[in-house]
């Protein structure tokens, strides 16, 4: 071990293994996002003022899911590996090899919210709302099974918290992982909270999701600042740009529009 560098914990990708099947760290992660998910949002989902049912929660956690996956998956196919598949597109159904896109699962999710919201009679923008609270969680736990799995790592640095990753190569790089799991996760999380909660936000509705949206974008354009650019992809311009800022860039302006929109509008009563 390098001087000054921290060890890399080998935690086996392999939560779980009976016989053939295998049960990674990266699916349960998926699960605890969902699960967490939805028992928080059947919590909030009847405070006032009430946008839906519990019942609605329960059964909009399966479209979440439908989403995120499908979403997920596209999302990574044409934003990062497009040639790749046009040439080997049975490899687009080979999910447990990896390759999942969170904007791609972000447009997944909102297709869902929109179709769910429109067959249920749900106010479009208060439903929302609700998915942008919970949704951190989902990113918190995606970034500790990239932690595990030793994949989307950091750049290389002399920082005394550097580590050394298994795919890597020999030089100690940043735990970018867990610089997003933090940005993206636990921080976002605590703004969405104290502005619908305690700033009473929810009662203009498209502002928590807006600052989801907007929060999410800048979160993970700093977050690129110390991870290390996709190797097929590499910087996309000036040596600083990469495909994560570049696809943040409209999160952030969609968001503040929801913001503005959201400001525009009368709030709902108390």
């Amino acid at each position: 071990m390098l001087f000054g560098v921290l060890p890399y914990p080998q935690i086996d990708p392999i939560a779980l293994a009976i016989g053939p099947i295998a049960i990674r760290w990266y699916a349960l992660a998926y699960i605890a996002g969902l699960v967490i998910g939805w028992w928080l949002i059947r919590r909030i989902a009847v405070a006032p003022p009430a946008t839906m049912s519990r019942q609605h929660a329960d059964d909009f956690v399966t479209w979440a899911a439908i989403g995120v996956i499908l979403g997920g998956r596209l999302g990574y196919v044409l934003f990062y590996k497009p040639g790749f598949y046009i040439e080997n597109p049975l490899a687009i159904l080979t999910v447990w090899q990896g390759g999942m896109s969170f904007h791609g699962g972000l447009l997944g999710v909102t297709l869902a919210i929109v179709l769910y919201a429109r067959k249920h009679r749900i106010e479009l923008f208060a439903f929302a709302d609700l998915v942008a609270i919970v949704a951190p969680q989902g990113l918190f736990f995606g970034r500790l099974a990239n932690f595990i799995n030793g994949e989307l790592w950091g750049r290389v640095t002399d920082v005394s918290w550097a580590m050394v990753f298994p795919t890597g190569g020999p030089l100690p790089r940043h735990p970018s992982q867990l610089y997003q799991a933090f940005l993206e996760g636990v921080l976002l999380f605590g703004v969405v909270v104290v502005a619908w909660k305690l700033l009473g936000l929810r009662r203009r509705p498209g502002f928590i999701c807006g600052l989801f949206w907007a929060g999410y974008g800048v979160a993970r354009i700093l977050g690129e600042l110390w991870r290390e650019p996709d190797a097929h992809l590499g910087y996309l311009h000036g040596g600083w740009l990469t495909m994560g800022m570049l696809l943040s860039l409209p999160l952030v302006a969609f968001g503040a529009w929801l913001i503005a929109r959201a400001l525009r509008r009368p709030p709902l009563p108390a």
